[in-house]
Formats: structure tokens, sequence, C-alpha cells
């Protein structure tokens, strides 16, 4: 079995990659679990020092790298060249932060020395999505690398040439043989690679439907699991909200990667006295970016994933325009080649609408008109996602206390909603279960290990439970 890497905005094949079965990808889970006994057991500032051979050879083929972003998934090439250069920074973060964060704890109980221990699982699978090909697997591997995890890769059929130059690489960095793998399979060798013995863990970036299958096969294995699902983010905006400052982080939150991520704002809260204005300028700055080539450093807005995606944001947006939402800007693909389409912005919503009741992948905006920060927080909260959000007001505590009435796992005052590797990076409700980088994310993936001291001798012994 064969797939093909398409160009989204040219429709032409890219290269034609081979599948692996079931029985090849096992094999390769197998040479990194072997790998594990070696790297698992280098000291962390030894796996520092990969990390930063890591950090310079992204930096030295960024411009290759990112081309193969753009001509895989369409992303903007200004916008590829920035995903890879936050990778190459990640890198260098945790191999400055690694030892520190993974430095043992010391606690205090009822025997002469109590300590927390953090030491890597084994061999951890990840599974992830197309829309930031290189970070999304970079974010995950990085800090499992520094724990002593090996890792192996199985990444989105749409990416495949971006999914084997990662592989390139960590091997290009000097890293071990096998310490990190990519393998290109179908659903049935996901499954085959949860199920074999030489997988320890499993990290998941992508849809619910996929999120709940890959849980549901590591928990019947009891094989620790992180999923991040996606979200439906709030941008609520209040009355003393600096609205050209604000308006122009609107466009950037919602367009950022045409629309197709995790933690763009989906749903922008406005209070009713500032809405028409908001209004008027987030269509300004939404007008004033470029769609077109994503290979020209000028375009803001590239083509979509592929044409599957144009097709569902086009049911989207028709779905909210027949129960009475008004189309201000766009609302329709763009014909000839390439899976264009026009940035959208739409008012007088519901929640009858797809466009809030779901996750929309594209460049479409939806505004919800509320009447102060109490009706702004009920809204936000009326979802069954929860990843993050953000608040935009000049009032310092009451954004404070709004943040902590979210129902999210990541809040941002006066900033868009952003990964960072000093952060923990994650979502409640179906957004996911578990967080990625920062000290937290790094610890996902490691054995927390209690160990504990007493006196030689005891008058007494101990009581257990």
């Amino acid at each position: 079995m064969k797939i093909n890497s398409v160009n989204p905005a040219t429709e032409e094949v890219n290269g034609e990659f081979e599948v692996f079965d079931r029985k090849a990808a096992v094999g390769v889970a197998k040479l990194a679990r072997a790998a594990f006994k070696e790297w698992g057991n280098e000291h962390v500032d030894a796996r520092a020092r990969h990390l930063l051979s890591l950090s310079e050879v992204l930096t030295r083929n960024r411009e290759r790298y990112a081309r193969l972003i753009t001509i895989e998934m369409g992303k903007p090439i200004k916008q590829a060249l920035a995903e890879i250069d936050k990778c190459a920074a990640t890198a260098q973060v945790y191999a400055k932060n690694g030892r520190e964060w993974l430095s043992d704890e010391q606690l205090s109980s009822d025997g002469t020395r109590h300590m927390v221990a953090f030491e890597p699982l084994g061999t951890i699978l990840s599974v992830m999505p197309w829309n930031f090909p290189f970070w999304q697997a970079l974010r995950f591997a990085i800090p499992a690398l520094t724990v002593g995890n090996t890792s192996v890769l199985r990444h989105s059929n749409a990416v495949p040439m971006c999914a084997l130059a990662i592989e390139e690489a960590f091997v290009e960095a000097g890293f071990p043989q096998n310490t990190f793998r990519t393998v290109i399979t179908d659903h049935r060798g996901v499954g085959a690679l949860i199920r074999s013995s030489h997988i320890d863990g499993v990290s998941v970036t992508g849809g619910l439907g996929v999120g709940q299958e890959v849980g549901k096969m590591a928990g019947k294995m009891v094989k620790k699991f992180v999923l991040e699902l996606g979200g439906n983010d709030p941008f609520i905006v209040l009355d003393d909200a600096d609205l050209n400052f604000t308006c122009r982080n609107a466009a950037i939150a919602r367009m950022q990667n045409t629309g197709q991520s995790c933690i763009a704002a989906k749903r922008f809260i406005v209070t009713e006295r500032i809405a028409e204005q908001f209004t008027a300028n987030f269509k300004e700055e939404v007008e004033r970016m470029r769609v077109g080539n994503p290979l020209e450093m000028s375009t803001d807005i590239g083509p979509l994933a592929n044409a599957q995606q144009v097709e569902t944001l086009e049911s989207q947006v028709r779905d909210a325009a027949d129960k009475g939402g008004r189309i201000i800007l766009g609302g329709k693909r763009i014909g000839g080649k390439g899976a264009f389409f026009e940035p959208t912005i739409i008012t007088n919503v519901s929640k009858r609408m797809r466009v809030l009741r779901e996750e929309v992948f594209g460049p479409v905006a939806p505004i919800i008109v509320v009447k102060d920060e109490k009706q702004a927080i009920r809204v936000a909260n009326d979802s069954d996602l929860g990843l993050g959000a953000s608040i935009w007001t000049e009032d310092a505590e009451k954004a404070e206390a709004i943040a902590r009435s979210l129902e999210v796992g990541m809040v941002f005052v006066n900033s868009i909603v952003k990964s960072d590797p000093y952060l923990p990076f994650g979502g409640i409700k179906k957004s996911g279960i578990g967080r990625e980088l920062s000290k937290y994310g790094l610890r996902e993936f490691a054995n927390v290990k209690a160990i504990n001291f007493y006196p030689a001798s005891h008058t007494h012994a101990h009581n257990a439970e």
C-alpha cells in the first residue's frame, strides 16, 4: 500500500510513500525499545548535549524544513519558518532546564529521608496531526527524550515528507540509533503498536474520535496516555479593551495557520457596548490579510490542508447562514486550483449553529454579543471543550477573577493563546487528558518514583495500608 503527499495549493503530488504493515511498524518499535536501554541510562547532561545538536540541525535546515511544511499542508512560508525556529528554541529550553526539572524532590514524612525521583518509562508512541507538522511532533518528542524515553512517531499520512525529515534531523544531530523513529502506517498499524509490548505509553494530538479510540486501546493495555483533542477557544473582549490592539491580535488569533489550530480563537465573545466597533475594526484587520501562494513571504493566509477540509468548512458556514447567521465577510471557497477558502466573519450567531457547537478548523470567525462579563463567562463555559481562552481588558483584577472562572486548561490575558515550552499546555473536558511542555509535560511520561528511608532498627513495626 502507498500514500501520496499532495500540495494543497497546487494539487500537485509531491511524492509517493510506502506504508509500513503492522509487522514492520512493530519491528521499528522493537528497535526503539532496545535503544532505550542505552538512552535511558544516559546522564541528563549528555541528553542535553544531543538536544543542543538537534537545535543546531533545525536551524541549519530551517528553509528546507519550512518548505516541506508549506508544500505538504499549505502553511504560509513565513509561519512555517517560525514553526521551525520555535522547535529549535524548545530544544534549547529543555537542554538548559532538563536537569533542574528532573532533579529529585525532597519530602518530609515519618522516616529519616524521603524523595521523589523522575525516571523514564520506555518507548512512547506519538500519534500526531498535520497542522503543525514539526512543532506538534517535537513539542512531545523533546520532553519525552529529555526524560530518557525513546520515541516512535506515527505522523498524519498527509505529511509523510515532514515525518521522515524529523527522523533525519535526529540522525543528523547524532542521537543514538533508533532513539527516535518515524513509521508511516495506517490505523491498524497504530493499533498493533499500542498492543505491542515494545510500547510503554501513547501521546495523541487530534480529534475527539481518534483520542477516544486510542485511549480505549491504551487503557485496555494499561498504558499511560496523554490526549490533546482540540478546542473551541473563547476570545473575550470587555468594555475597557484597547480595540485597535485587541482587533490586530484577534485577526492573528483566528487566521494564523489559516485557522487550522487547536488553540486558535474560535468564538469571539464581545460585550454589547463595544460590539459594533469591535466588529468593524476586526473586519478591517482581516481584510488587510493577504490570501495567496503560501510560498510567498507576503502571504498571510494560505490554502486549507485538503479538499475535504474545504467541504467541511463550507458546510459549517452554510449551516450558520441557513439558521440566521449574517456573513459580513467571505463565506465561500475560492475558485480555481487549491483548497482555498475566503476569510470569513459571521455575526448574529446562536448555539444551534455548527460554527459554535463544533471545532471549526479554518478561517471562520463567529462573533457573539453579550451583556456583560458574567454572561461572557457563561457563554465561554457553554462548550464540551476546554482547551484555552483569552481575555482582553485593562483591568487585571477583573481579568484574574474571570480567568479563574473559565473551564479551560490555559488562560491568556491580553495575549493570544499560545504554546510555550515554559508553560503547561493542555485542556480539560473533551479537550483532553494530561499536559505537554514545561516541567509538567516533561513528567507525564516519567515514572514518579517515591524512595523512602527509615532507621535500620525500630522499636515498633510500622502499620501498612
